[in-house]
């Protein structure tokens, strides 16, 4: 046995005293730790701090993510809430990233916030904590790509809309040009994980690079002044003019459009699902995710200025013919050249953050279907032998992905659901494990090297607090009394609150019987009632016993002296 494995600084879900056989194996640092935690390391950890930054960042996609979520961010409260209302926003979001990467650095799997829920929560509640963070966590996942995906094949139907006014992107053509880019993805994130390393860093210093040479193209370049506009807008009326995109008072319509910071920000937990990958992952796993969140929150509020400061009409950005905002806003204030310049930068940028998606949701996947919650389990936890990579579990989710593009055919708002249902359901993962560390654990909590101190509970509240607020905000419809039409609802309520339904019907049904939680899968010594080792089938007739109560604290963490 490996002496380091026992006092291990984590938060485990093997019941206290029981410890990792580790018989002539070698351990390193890394895979102590996730020994610890009740995992055997089946990946090879060829991802660094910076490479894992860079997935993550790819994941973020700051540049095709303001693109692709415009008409919410501009289109409910205009550029009040692109300015001081997105620096309000990353107070929330800073605060549910930082307590994030405390959880990580604690509990460094693949499982991420679901293994965390399972195992904070309180005695007898882990099975169903897992169950519902597990589930939502997924559906933000499984959204990502397709919704990123359709946001990149709209720009580049926008693009030749521009070249050629005479042509009209119709949703078939939009619904088979998303199709043939996540299958292009599904290809590539079946690659072996140094390979995928490569490519994402290369992705994620593109995505930098573009996003800066935008900030600099777009007020340079800028022709308002041909068009009799000074050449940026007061900031009298950038900072202070409420635009009246909804039927709600401006705080709520400022609020509502909080729902394009959300979704634009909702990808700095890659590095937690990315942790069994990456080398010394208690400490570079949870830095990625304050790094990912503080840089993004910094040049994606840049990027929200430079837009704000240029914008000539909210209106022709939202209703015009193109079918893309962005697209739209750049035709107002800059000539046809720098146009389609930026937009090919946007569209580059995208596809890597697509691809970037598709990888984290295939690691979701994968770690979920480990503990069996998926029908066909047994088939998408399984590891290439040639890859060392999730391949299975990436198709899975590519098939579904291209399912959920159906949503193309039912128009504008169906389809504007993927990005409100993913900022939901990531946020509601995020946060519910936090929720619990913060209300119901308390200092009790094993933190890992990287930790808070005693600013990790007020921190944690505010990050609960502020999700809380959010969920029923990003569920509000644009319109209300006579003017709300089946066409302008708001479906995320229903779409969400649906799937999560089943979810817990399933749960109640069937699932409570035979889902407890994370299940280990390394060989270990366990410890019975009366302090004897158990073997053989005792030993795992007692393993069912025990994880019956995953989630008590008092059950949760290595002992440093078994």
């Amino acid at each position: 046995m490996a002496k380091h494995i026992p006092s291990a600084p984590v938060t485990s879900v093997l019941p206290a005293g029981d410890v990792p056989l580790t018989h002539d194996h070698a351990f390193s640092a890394d895979d102590e730790v996730l020994a610890a935690l009740g995992y055997k390391s089946e990946f090879k950890r060829e991802f660094s701090l910076f490479t894992t930054f860079c997935v993550s960042f790819a994941v973020l996609g700051l540049l095709p993510s303001f693109a692709s979520t415009l008409f919410y961010g501009m289109g409910y409260a205009g550029t009040a809430g692109m300015t001081w209302g997105w620096a309000v926003a990353m107070v929330g979001i800073q605060s549910v990233a930082c307590s994030m990467a405390e959880l990580c650095s604690s509990m460094p799997t693949s499982g991420g916030l679901y293994y965390a829920a399972a195992v904070l929560a309180p005695e007898g509640w882990g099975p169903f904590a897992a169950w519902v963070t597990g589930w939502s966590n997924w559906v933000g996942q499984v959204t990502a790509a397709p919704s990123v995906n359709y946001g990149t094949a709209a720009m580049m139907l926008a693009a030749a809309s521009i070249r050629n006014p005479a042509y009209v992107p119709t949703d078939y053509q939009t619904f088979l040009l998303t199709t043939f880019i996540m299958l292009i993805h599904g290809v590539m994130s079946s690659l072996p994980t140094k390979t995928l390393a490569q490519i994402n860093t290369i992705g994620s210093t593109f995505n930098i690079l573009a996003l800066l040479v935008v900030l600099v193209l777009i007020p340079a370049g800028t022709d308002r002044e041909s068009r009799g506009l000074p050449r940026f807008t007061s900031s009298a009326e950038v900072w202070g003019d409420i635009y009246t995109g909804t039927s709600f008072p401006p705080g709520i319509s400022v609020l509502m459009s909080f729902v394009a910071v959300i979704w634009t920000m909702s990808g700095y937990d890659s590095p937690f699902h990315l942790a069994e990958e990456c080398s010394n992952a208690s400490i570079a796993s949870p830095r990625a995710i304050v790094l990912t969140s503080a840089v993004g929150g910094t040049f994606g509020w840049a990027l929200q200025l430079v837009v704000a400061y240029t914008v000539v009409s909210i209106d022709d950005v939202l209703e015009s013919d193109l079918g893309q905002p962005f697209a739209a806003y750049l035709i107002q204030c800059l000539p046809q050249k720098l146009v389609l310049a930026i937009l090919s930068l946007t569209i580059i940028a995208g596809f890597s953050m697509g691809q970037g998606c598709m990888i984290a949701a295939s690691r979701v996947t994968f770690a979920y279907a480990r503990d069996d919650c998926f029908p066909g389990s047994k088939y998408w936890k399984r590891v290439n032998a040639r890859t060392l990579t999730p391949v299975n579990a990436v198709w899975f989710n590519c098939a579904i992905g291209i399912f959920s593009l159906l949503l193309i055919f039912g128009g504008g708002v169906a389809i504007g659901a993927l990005f409100s249902i993913g900022a939901i359901a990531a946020f509601v993962a995020f946060t519910t494990p936090i929720f619990i560390r913060v209300f119901f654990v308390g200092d009790r909590f094993r933190a890992g090297p990287w930790n808070l101190g005693r600013f990790s509970l007020p921190i944690g509240a505010v990050a609960s607090g502020f999700v809380i607020l959010m969920v029923p905000i990003l569920c509000l419809p644009s319109v209300t009394g006579r003017d709300l039409t089946a066409e302008l609802m708001n479906w995320t309520a229903l779409v969400y609150g649906a799937l999560m339904l089943m979810v817990l019907v399933w749960w109640v049904v069937d699932a409570r019987r035979w889902f407890k939680g994370p299940k280990v899968n390394v060989e270990h010594m366990m410890l019975g009632r009366d302090g004897a080792v158990l073997e053989g089938a005792e030993s795992e007739q007692e393993i069912g016993t025990q994880l019956k109560g995953v989630g008590s604290m008092d059950k949760a963490k290595i002992a440093g002296e078994a």
